[in-house]
């Protein structure tokens, strides 16, 4: 089969892979339909990362047909229309029957391998290396999902397959960081960044009755989209001082709940990582905690593969600030939100701004990088 593949440091090529086959009792073959660019990509295109290797298949956000089914299924048959969460995990763990799967036990393809660097492998994930904790990706025609009883979900008839894709990882990711901030009806809710993640946000703040949404960014095509489709309140950091324009439109306090969705830094050698080098999102961070009132809460989103120095600690504490913070969402609310996309409440396709046959991955992904052409995420079909 066909699948876009990691060659090199920014080098990615669609090639010739083996066809997936079910390897374990609980597993699917999916033939995708749909798969989306995500932003945790952008670090495995930087490179070089000692835990790639050349001819991974890339690729966590994904949709398509159910074509064959493990004896063990029972959610699945063929034939179905399935969305499959980024994250693999296996239903049955402590943290698992706790909601929490992005914190599974059992989900990493390759435990013993796990990167040094950062200790215990939490779940695993498609389109990421064997060694964290990755299964092949979705850039393909054909996937394996294991687990599929847990991470795959039928599609409603209503809801089409570029609305449904981004159900895959990036909503949910928005309803967590709601969810992680704890926002209320009335709250004031201000988010860094205006992709696919903050627009999502947004709109989840917005769902659970905040009374303003901010969304920072410095790209006007994606704040005007904010604006349009979330009802956020666009913030361009290039000409606004945003501290003071946050405390202005927030009684003086500053906003309830502050989120970081500004994407992953470029991952780095692990002697990088313990050798002082700094993430290249600390700003946003520092301006988050410091912008955030008095016993709020700051929410950090997504895989900070990086140690930030100089860490405003101190006002974390004597501001009584809670910081908490997700790599990857969990399972449990991709029902829910399908849902609410069946019912129109929660709306995502304008955010696939390119769609693209997979041929053009490589070509899809640079747009992606870059920004260019106001590409906010480029969609492949297979």
């Amino acid at each position: 089969m066909r699948a876009l593949c990691w060659v090199a440091a920014d080098e990615l090529a669609v090639r010739q892979v083996p066809d997936p086959e079910l390897r374990n009792e609980r597993d699917v073959i999916v033939r995708v339909r749909r798969s989306a660019t995500c932003g945790g990509d952008l670090p495995l295109l930087a490179g070089p990362d000692p835990l790639l290797r050349t001819g991974d298949v890339l690729g966590a956000e994904f949709l398509g047909e159910v074509v064959e089914v493990g004896p063990a299924v029972r959610r699945h048959r063929v034939g179905d229309r399935v969305v499959v969460g980024a994250s693999v995990a296996c239903g049955g763990c402590w943290y698992c029957r706790q909601g929490l799967h992005s914190c599974c036990d059992n989900g990493s393809a390759d435990p013993a391998s796990t990167d040094p660097g950062w200790g215990r492998l939490d779940a695993g994930c498609f389109g990421r290396p064997r060694a964290a904790g990755g299964f092949a990706g979705g850039h393909a025609e054909y996937v394996r999902v294991p687990y599929a009883d847990v991470g795959a979900f039928q599609v409603p008839d209503a809801v089409d397959d570029e609305r449904a894709l981004f159900a895959a990882d990036a909503a949910p990711a928005g309803w967590l960081a709601a969810e992680l901030g704890a926002v209320r009806p009335g709250d004031v809710v201000a988010i860094w960044g205006a992709g696919a993640v903050g627009q999502l946000t947004a709109q989840a703040a917005v769902l659970r009755g905040a009374a303003r949404v901010l969304v920072v960014d410095r790209y006007e095509e994606r704040l005007r989209m904010a604006e349009r489709h979330s009802g956020a309140e666009p913030l361009d950091y290039r000409r606004t001082d945003i501290a003071a324009e946050l405390r202005d439109r927030s009684g003086g306090r500053g906003p309830d709940v502050c989120v970081l969705a500004v994407g992953t830094p470029p991952a780095r050698s692990a002697i990088d990582r313990f050798g002082g080098r700094t993430a290249e999102r600390p700003d946003a961070l520092r301006e988050a905690v410091h912008s955030c009132r008095k016993s709020g809460v700051v929410v950090v989103l997504g895989g900070a593969d990086e140690f930030v120095d100089a860490f405003p600690l101190g006002a974390v504490t004597d501001r009584r600030l809670t910081l908490r913070g997700a790599r990857r969402p969990d399972l449990r609310d991709v029902p829910m939100l399908l849902d609410r996309m069946a019912r129109d409440e929660l709306r995502t396709e304008h955010l696939a701004t390119h769609r693209l046959p997979l041929e053009h991955g490589p070509q899809g992904y640079a747009l992606f990088r870059d920004r260019a052409d106001g590409c906010v995420r480029a969609v492949f079909t297979p």
